[in-house]
């Protein structure tokens, strides 16, 4: 099969996690504008995510807009995830990219075994069973990103359990890019620095996000503007890189 790359992504289809807030939200509108039909991913928030299809189909009326409410607790929750998408869009899912992680800020020796499952469900299993489908049902020459973290460049306390179970996701990156080359499929992590969403600050003190700004470039925190367009090179002009992890975090790491 010949590799193709083509930075013209009008009219390609992309499944996204988390997909109606924060970065996977911000990621919808910026395809959106390239003409990218949308499967957005959201667990929790109907009311929210009906308006934020709303609103973003009213500025794109040409682009095709889905919304999926859903856990993803188990491996069947992934592949009814992926099949609704193929249900919806009959030319099939050009990219995957995937949001969904948990974060957790505490010493390891007061992780409790619920901490630490959740933690390995949301950041480790659901990234599992989404590069798993999105290996089988992503179209040939279609590309799949995950969201990992720049901590796991870091030496660092208090995150062990989200270090640990965000760091198998380059593992499995790198071998599913492998198994599944001859499709054409190119399969990478971004590694974004502190980023100023809520996501962040349910785990720091002002202590801290002022110490993070002070290690970034312009003395300020990871934006969503800053990433967008790193998974929008990576499923158009970047689409020759592959089993790579991007760190993407001003200076905060660098691996």
């Amino acid at each position: 099969m010949t590799f193709a790359i083509n930075s013209t992504i009008k009219g390609k289809t992309a499944l996204i996690t988390g997909g109606t807030k924060n970065l996977g939200g911000e990621t919808a509108k910026d395809l959106a504008a390239h003409g990218v039909n949308l499967f957005l991913h959201y667990r929790s928030d109907a009311s929210q995510a009906a308006k934020f299809k709303e609103d973003l189909q009213k500025q794109y009326p040409d682009v095709k807009i889905e919304i999926y409410q859903g856990a993803l607790d188990k491996a069947d929750d992934v592949t009814k995830l992926f099949d609704a998408a193929l249900t919806k869009f009959e030319k099939g899912i050009d990219f995957a990219i995937n949001n969904v992680g948990k974060v957790l800020k505490k010493p390891l020796i007061e992780v409790t075994e619920a901490e630490f499952d959740e933690l390995d469900l949301v950041n480790n299993k659901v990234a599992f069973f989404f590069l798993k489908e999105a290996g089988k049902k992503v179209n040939d020459n279609g590309r799949i990103v995950s969201l990992v973290t720049s901590l796991l460049a870091a030496y660092t306390p208090f995150y062990s359990g989200y270090q640990g179970t965000k760091s198998p996701v380059e593992w499995y990156s790198k071998a599913l890019s492998k198994e599944i080359y001859d499709r054409g499929i190119s399969v990478n992590n971004v590694a974004p620095g502190p980023m100023d969403t809520p996501f962040l600050y349910g785990q720091e003190t002002p202590e801290s996000i002022a110490y993070y700004k002070t290690v970034g470039l312009g003395q300020r925190l990871t934006e969503t503007s800053d990433i967008v367009p790193i998974i929008r090179f990576l499923v158009s002009e970047g689409a020759w890189v592959t089993g790579q992890t991007i760190f993407a975090s001003g200076g905060f790491t660098a691996h």
